[in-house]
């Protein structure tokens, strides 16, 4: 899950170098936290928040695959 997110949050971004994509594994499933430069956080993010709805929606097909519940978090 987290070389997914991370995958394609260096393609959104224009400062892939400061992607990070950190795991957190809690009693309800993984979190998935993700830090991008502050310039590009409008990128990851969307209009009206489309991008990162689609982004956690292809999290969830594919932590469905694999049994998993995982949770995506955008942080500054």
């Amino acid at each position: 899950m987290k070389e997914l997110v991370e995958l394609i949050a260096k393609k959104l971004v224009e400062h892939p170098e400061d992607v990070q994509v950190r795991v957190i594994d809690g009693e309800e499933g993984q979190v998935i936290e993700l830090r991008v430069h502050p310039d590009d956080m409008g990128r990851v993010i969307g209009k009206a928040g489309r991008t990162a709805k689609a982004i956690r929606t292809l999290l969830h097909s594919a932590a469905s695959k694999q049994n998993v519940r995982v949770n995506l978090q955008i942080v500054e």
